[in-house]
This record gives C-alpha cells, structure tokens and sequence, in this order.
C-alpha cells in the first residue's frame, strides 16, 4: 500500500509544478514588456516639466509647425520658439511662443569669438525642450544679426557668426547656409499676413538702434533709431578715417548745446547751430533730405491695424504719452506736434534728452515716407496676446514659408 501513496505524492507534485509553470508563462505572456532607453537617449524634459513628446492631438493631425529665431542684438542675444498652427486655405495661426534673453551680445565676443558659442549652446537647449524631438529635424533654426553686428572692424562680424554656424551644424534642428545672417534690409521683404488665434491679421512697426522694419513688408538697413540720428547729424556710419574730425553740429539741438555721443564704439562731440531759424523747420529739412528716396510707400499701411513697439513706444513714454509698463495708443499727429512742441522749447533749454527734438522729428517723418496718415492710429505695447513683440514673429514665418514653397 506504501507505494501507491507515495507515487501520488509525486503525481500530486508533478501536476503543481506543472500548475506553476503554467500561471508563469501566462504572467509574463499578459504584462507589459519593459523597454530600456539607450543612455545616449535620455527622456527630455520640457520647460513645464512633462515629458517632451507630441499630445495626441498634434500626432493625428500634424498640423502644428515649429520655428526657432535668434535675434542677435548689440546688447543681447534672444530665442523665440513659436509653435504655428496649420489650417487649410488659412494663413498660419501663432499658438505659442516662448522666449529667453541672455547677455551680453555676441559682439562683446570679437576679440574671442569661440567664446559666443557657451550662450548660443544655453539657448539651444531650450529650443530642445520647447519642441517635440520628432519633428527637431524639420524645424528650421535661425540667427539674424540686426546692424549693430555690421559695424563691427575688419572680419570680426564674420568669425563670430562662424562659430554660431558651427554650432547649428551640430544641432538636431534643421539648418541651411542661409540660416545665420546680419540683416542687410535689401532682400528682406515680409510679404503675407499672419495671425495670432482668432485674431485678424496685424501689421508691426519695428525702430531698433540700426534698423527699421515694417512687418511683412521691408526692412531698411541705416535707417534705426541710431543710424538715422548719426546721418541727420552729418556723420558716416563706420570708423572714421585717421585725422577725420568727429565733431558734428546740427540744427536739430539746442542752439547752446555742447556734449558727447558714442555710437558704434566712435565718440563724437555734437553741437548745436547758433540760434537762427526756428529749430523745428530746420531739422525737418535735415530729415526730409536724409529720408529722400530712401523708403517705399506700403498702400496696406492705411487699412491695416498696426502695432508699434522699441523706440516708437520709448519715445511715446519719454513724452508721456503712455503709461511705460501697459501702454496705450497713439497717432501719427501726436508725433508730428510733440515734435514742433519739443523743438521749439529746445530754444530756450536742451532739457534732459538733447536728442528728442531729431528723434521726434525723425519718427514723424519716417511714418509719413511710410505712407501712414496723419489720423492712423497705432497701438504701443510691449506684448500682443501674451506674445512678446518684435520683428522676429514676422521673420520666422517669413522663412517658414519659403521653405513650403520649395
């Protein structure tokens, strides 16, 4: 009777074992596998912190585009990442930006331009996590150089923006030979609307140090802010020649006024005209014969809305016209009498910006080349739905396009 028993010991053993083996293969057959990522691919992060891949959204309709614009100014550079939304027969829609500034600018780097690189670096990194890494490849990235970096001596502008092509060659977005430029205002022209969600199309007045543009449609090298003063002024953009003289005198400052200006790292002594004709009329002429053939008429300006920002709304703010932290609006008639008003209390004291009689007058002017009436409205803010203004909105969806067209 013995080995009965114990044979169905071992019956009963076998069947459990055999039960075992079955719930484990069944287990493993049901659970999830478990990939690792290679160490060379780490998860990245996007600036909210979630992890840095399409939604679901984005993956079925594919239908949103991305753009990377560096704006390289003489005192900073700056990173835009707009996200672009796609709708058939509509012009694209922006959904989001994001931006950061460092400083200072690459031209503090011209007696070491390998040194530029460590900031372009940090600001590349977050282009990587503002933008899925599926569609890195496909977004084209972008460095325009606005005039300041023209000024610079000798071949010093070109090492510089050498080393940034480096590394944009190296990058995982998509870079061209014409990705890293100096905005030369020639072959510039925005052409095309673009609008923000649910919003109607709106032009963009850009007056920065050394250049003007007028979003979508030229930009004017020689004729920012800066620039404009110096050529007003009588003097050359550039170092001057050895034995030159770098003293200017103009009717546009106080009859009395003595002082010093650098600009594009020259320091000149500006004075201004004994007194004569009346300030205001003499220094309009000076910018008339300065602007003369110098811009093109836009015929969208009249009908347009436009906003204004840089120097068009510091100048506002210096005058009081608008609050500096919100805003506010203002018209082409209110430039041209702040002008006549500054200009003609210039006769007695330069007050505490020589300079706002010919800026004044030079914004008035430049707005009427422009082809903008004297009643247009523009609206001076520093954001437009949330989105920081500047020319690099119109720039990157200019590029994006010519890409499309291709």
């Amino acid at each position: 009777m013995r080995l009965p028993k114990l044979a169905s010991v071992f019956v009963f053993l076998g069947c459990l074992a055999a039960y075992l083996m079955f719930v484990k293969r069944h287990y493993d057959g049901v659970r999830p596998a478990i990939s690792k990522i290679p160490p060379h691919f780490p998860h990245r992060l996007g600036l909210s912190g979630s992890p840095n891949r399409p939604t679901s959204s984005e993956v079925v309709s594919g239908r949103f585009h991305y753009g990377v614009m560096f704006d390289a100014g003489s005192t900073g550079t700056r990173i835009h990442v707009f996200k672009f939304q796609l709708e058939d027969n509509e012009a694209p829609k922006l959904a989001h930006e994001t931006f950061r500034a460092i400083k200072p600018g690459l031209s503090a780097y011209a007696d070491d331009p390998e040194k530029c690189k460590e900031g372009i670096l940090e600001l590349l990194a977050v282009a990587q996590g503002s933008i899925p890494s599926s569609v890195w490849s496909s977004t084209p990235l972008v460095l325009k150089a606005t005039a300041g970096l023209r000024l610079l001596p000798g071949e010093k502008a070109t090492h510089l923006l050498d080393r940034v092509r480096e590394v944009f060659g190296e990058s995982p977005f998509l870079s061209r030979g014409d990705s890293v430029s100096i905005m030369d205002g020639t072959d510039e022209g925005m052409s095309g609307g673009l609008h923000g969600s649910d919003t109607p199309t709106v032009g963009m007045l850009d007056l920065g140090g050394g250049l003007i543009l007028l979003s979508f449609f030229h930009s004017y090298l020689g004729l920012g802010l800066m620039s404009a003063r110096l050529a007003i002024l009588g003097g050359i953009e550039g170092q001057p020649l050895e034995g030159s003289s770098t003293e200017l005198v103009s009717p546009c400052l106080a009859p009395e006024y003595s002082g010093q200006w650098e600009h594009a790292e020259v320091l000149y002594t500006v004075k201004g005209q004994k007194a004569g004709e009346p300030i205001y009329e003499s220094c309009l002429r000076k910018v008339e014969k300065m602007l003369y053939r110098k811009v093109k008429k836009a015929g969208e300006a009249k009908d347009m809305e436009f906003y204004a920002f840089s120097y068009y709304y510091d100048r506002a703010v210096d005058l009081g016209a608008i609050d500096e932290k919100t805003g506010g609006t203002i018209k082409v008639s209110d430039y041209i009498d702040a002008a006549k008003r500054v200009c003609n209390e210039m006769a007695v004291t330069s007050g505490e910006n020589p300079f706002l009689c010919l800026d004044l007058t030079y914004i008035s002017g430049m707005l009427q080349e422009l082809g903008f009436p004297k009643d247009k409205v523009f609206k001076l803010a520093r954001k437009i739905d949330e989105v920081e203004t500047s020319w690099a909105l119109g720039a990157t969806f200019h590029y994006i396009e010519s890409l499309r067209s291709q």
